[in-house]
């Protein structure tokens, strides 16, 4: 339990449904619906598409999305909805191009997005709305005015640069060519006009037709490869999460192409080291988690890609041997040399929510454009900002993740959910582009071996090692970053946050939801 001398927030308890989101007004809108009868997936779906409109720069319909469904009989689903290169992006094309990266900036970044398709599939599956009935909430945010919050304004502020090279991006999200700020009213009329298509065509009104059109022809006037066919065969597909044990629960995380399992085999190392016996703000602690994440980074780097395409050798990365053979090379008083293998990610933006309603159907649903604001490629007419999934893409022939026909990238999105004899116990999710497998690694350690709440768990201050240096926050110890660069990390501090998260409980023995939010953002959890 939190200090209430001291700043911060307490957890928040329902019985008959919570949501939390980055925004308080999808947070809202999720307990709307939940309220007027819907269940959790419906929620979740509305609160996306709310957050496309509040967080324009964290994601979008130009997007994808994952997400893990829990049901009350212990059945755990999940859902890859994330977009494919082009049809005709093939070897040849490769090998003419010359690349030798996919630039974030690039047209060739831009895959088909996945979201709208997903959001679809989601409702005709589990949910009890249309989708028409579910838009209903982002379409009068965009008609009608959405004000931008403090911390999408620092964000926004950032990207402006950016969004003057392109024509949409301007006409659409520069208001007397500038950024907006904080407490200023947005309007997204032509957005407002997409949304209203696909709520009257379902996910036709965006993958075919009129929409569809446009993009396509705005891509191809910049050199894309992508075509109309290449949307119109957009399919999102369920798949079998993987899961680790750990502290006497289940974490789950989606299977490739999503980067989770880089997670579940840091867990598994964990697992072999009593991390429990340092103090949570311990540099001890700080160390193995760090250490732990840059091993299970060398697998990631290395095996993760599309698992249509590629073999990625789950069982073996996820083996009780190999999370032996990892712990044993860990040293507490100094850190690793550099890991062959380490591999620079782009830094990304996301929104993260979870869901539960009051059957006890869970969602953690994870929805992004990539970057903020994607490639800052936006259409003009129809004002989809597109995202640039495809700088996932390695342009290595050998390499599993190398661009190729039809191909989903390595993606960050990586939705969170915990189990407990055999029923959900969390759902959960931390954004943050390539910081997001440690994320879900703390705020787990932080849950189930140190008992803090879910809303301590998020507060909590954070810490990540990326291309040589362990960047921290303000929030950690003086002390602990000094011994983190005794033992031979280089210690830096961060100038912003790291990630954001949202995190739902089901207390099995009150009945009763415990929701929190990071206040790294701008949201809240609301129960009702």
């Amino acid at each position: 339990m939190r200090n209430f001398q001291l700043p911060g927030r307490s957890t928040v308890h329902a019985l008959n449904g919570m949501a939390a989101t980055s925004s308080p007004a999808a947070s809202l809108a999720a307990v709307e619906v939940l309220r007027a009868g819907g269940n959790a997936v419906d929620a979740a779906v509305t609160a996306a598409g709310v957050l496309c409109v509040s967080e324009p720069h964290m994601t979008g319909i130009g997007g994808d999305c994952f997400a893990i469904i829990g049901r009350p009989d212990g059945a755990i689903i999940g859902l890859n909805a994330s977009g494919r290169a082009a049809k005709t992006a093939d070897g040849d094309w490769l090998k003419a191009a010359r690349l030798g990266t996919i630039d974030p900036d690039s047209v060739h970044s831009v895959t088909v997005p996945g979201a709208v398709d997903g959001w679809s599939t989601l409702l005709s599956k589990f949910g009890t709305m249309t989708l028409a009935e579910a838009l209903q909430p982002a379409i009068r945010l965009a008609e009608e005015g959405s004000p931008v919050a403090p911390r999408v304004a620092l964000d926004w502020a950032q990207e402006s640069e950016r969004l003057k090279r392109s024509e949409g991006a301007r006409m659409h999200l520069l208001p007397g060519g500038r950024a907006p700020k904080a407490g200023e009213v947005m309007l997204y009329p032509a957005l407002g006009k997409t949304l209203r298509a696909i709520a009257k065509h379902g996910r036709e009104g965006f993958y075919t037709g009129e929409v569809a059109e446009d993009i396509v022809k705005h891509l191809a006037s910049l050199g894309s490869l992508l075509r109309l066919e290449d949307f119109a065969e957009t399919a999102a597909e369920f798949v079998e999460p993987l899961s680790s044990a750990f502290a006497d629960h289940e974490v789950l995380e989606l299977p490739p192409n999503g980067h989770g399992l880089t997670t579940l085999i840091a867990l598994n190392i964990l697992r072999q080291l009593d991390i429990g016996r340092h103090a949570a703000d311990s540099a001890e602690r700080m160390h193995l988690e760090i250490e732990a994440m840059r091993l299970a980074w060398i697998y990631r780097s290395r095996h993760v890609a599309d698992g249509a395409y590629v073999d990625v050798p789950v069982e073996a990365l996820l083996s009780e041997k190999l999370a032996q053979q990892l712990a044993g090379s860990i040293s507490m008083d100094k850190a690793l040399m550099d890991p062959e293998g380490l591999a620079p990610m782009p830094k990304a933006d996301t929104v993260s929510l979870a869901v539960v309603d009051g059957q006890r159907i869970g969602v953690s649903f994870i929805n992004s454009i990539f970057y903020a604001f994607g490639s800052a490629i936006v259409t003009p007419r129809t004002g989809v900002t597109l995202q640039n999934r495809g700088a996932g893409f390695l342009t290595d022939p050998r390499h599993p993740n190398c661009i190729g026909t039809r191909k989903r990238p390595l993606h960050t999105l990586m939705p969170g959910m915990i189990t407990h004899q055999g029923k959900i116990s969390h759902s959960f999710g931390v954004m943050g582009g390539s910081y997001q497998p440690m994320g879900h690694l703390t705020v787990a350690v932080n849950r189930l071996v140190y008992g803090m709440d879910v809303q301590e768990a998020l507060d909590f201050p954070r810490y990540f090692h990326e291309l040589g240096t362990v960047g921290i926050e303000e929030g950690v110890p003086a002390k602990a970053a000094e011994r983190l660069q005794n033992k031979g990390h280089h210690v830096e501090r961060v100038s912003e946050p790291l990630g954001g998260g949202q995190f739902i409980e089901i207390d099995r023995r009150s009945g009763s939801l415990i929701g929190g939010s990071d206040p790294r953002k701008d949201g809240m959890a609301i129960g009702c």
